[in-house]
């Protein structure tokens, strides 16, 4: 579990907040509800996607390990392509996460320290224990929800099969070992409510920051 990290010891700081979930977890849904809390949310997977290819390091660098078939003609990524490469060869995977999640995270910070007036700062990030990154945050949310509910959402959503959809989810840490590690847990399995429970753990944030 995360700690009061020294970030926060800047007067008027918000506590940084980083949230995460397996794929098909609801946390996009989650972060809406902050959202319309009046909390900043920052997408990490999102602005990994804007870094890839607006980013001339980054773009750089994954040319290198992939070569120029990385992206397409008008400069887009090649997200099919790399797709099929990265959810086969893990090696493949790390190297490339550890191309995007650095610059990720200095985007991130400089993101947050734009953020005034809220007393926590929420940044979405599929995977922030994988990759080690809840060292950054002064706590942790996991947005749990069972296998099965996560498969047909991702099916649905993504129009892919079942073997693809588990496949992405084998990449990523069980949903058990990121419950253990989170500091909060919200359950989105179609029966408990979310708001309540975003609600409860709003409250307990805005304590802490208060306290700081």
């Amino acid at each position: 579990m995360s700690h009061i990290h020294q970030i926060t010891s800047e007067s008027n700081q918000p506590l940084q907040v980083g949230i995460t979930g397996g794929i098909g977890s609801g946390k996009s849904t989650v972060c809406r509800i902050f959202e319309q809390l009046g909390i900043p949310v920052y997408n990490a997977d999102e602005r990994a996607k804007a870094l890839m290819v607006g980013d001339a390091n980054v773009i750089s660098k994954i040319k290198k390990l992939f070569g120029d078939e990385a992206y397409l003609p008008d400069g887009s990524l090649h997200r099919k392509w790399i797709g099929g490469i990265v959810f086969q060869d893990s090696e493949m995977l790390k190297k490339l996460n550890s191309i995007v999640h650095p610059a990720v995270q200095k985007d991130g910070e400089k993101w947050h320290k734009q953020q005034h007036g809220s007393p926590y700062t929420l940044k979405e990030s599929a995977l922030l224990f994988e990759i080690g990154s809840q060292i950054f945050y002064d706590k942790t949310i996991v947005v749990y929800s069972p296998k099965e509910i996560r498969l047909q959402r991702v099916m649905a959503r993504d129009s892919l099969s079942k073997e693809a959809v588990e496949a992405r989810i084998k990449n990523q840490m069980e949903d058990e070992k990121k419950m253990q590690l989170a500091d909060y847990v919200i359950i989105n399995d179609g029966r408990k409510m979310l708001v309540p429970q975003v609600l409860q753990i709003h409250q307990k944030l805005v304590a802490i920051f208060s306290k700081v």
